[in-house]
């Protein structure tokens, strides 16, 4: 068990029966009477996210995750299909728990995969990945003093604003937490 104090970003817990996961987490203190801890959570089995407010001193049950090493491999539009890099076996988790990191996604790309006693409940992205540039717009040279930039859209989906040397065809290396540019590889 552990204190809602206690909670930050990406700490899994069980509530009410259910795998939760926090995206944001706010400490509210009123001039008078407790704390109240205001969050923002992933439901890891169905993708689902709520607000939720607890109440400074309340206790929740933390659980402990296993990380697997997989190789992303295809979806089918319903489900996404991993590969353990240790045992070979497939793996397949639900579109809508990939919300966030579908367009990091792409074939073949190495990653993690969080697990809770056999089933898998949450992918692990690496701090950054590599992707084609598919569309971008053109580059207006002209009031470049300030560092322009433009927006280009990776092969699956993602825009990013880039530097105005960018072109299509080029793989850019781009943070999969901020979900922006790093450089051209």
């Amino acid at each position: 068990m552990i204190e809602v104090n206690e909670l930050k970003p990406g700490v899994t817990f069980t509530m009410d029966g259910e795998l939760y996961k926090v995206l944001e987490y706010q400490h509210h203190k009123p001039g008078r009477g407790k704390a109240t801890i205001r969050t923002k959570l992933r439901n890891l089995r169905t993708g689902s996210t709520i607000q939720h407010n607890f109440i400074s001193g309340d206790r929740v049950t933390d659980i402990r995750i296993e990380r697997r090493e997989v190789q992303y491999l295809y979806n089918d539009g319903t489900f996404y299909y991993f590969m353990d890099k240790e045992t070979y076996d497939q793996m397949v988790i639900t579109a809508g728990t990939l919300e966030e990191v579908r367009p990091y996604l792409r074939e073949e790309t190495e990653l993690a995969i969080a697990m809770y006693e056999g089933e898998p409940l949450d992918v692990l992205l690496p701090a950054a990945v590599e992707l084609e540039v598919v569309e971008c717009e053109m580059a207006v040279a002209g009031d470049t003093a300030t560092g322009a930039t433009k927006r280009a859209t990776m092969q699956t989906g993602l825009t990013v604003q880039v530097p105005l040397f960018v072109e299509v065809g080029d793989v850019l290396r781009v943070d999969t937490r901020s979900g922006e540019y790093i450089t051209r590889v």
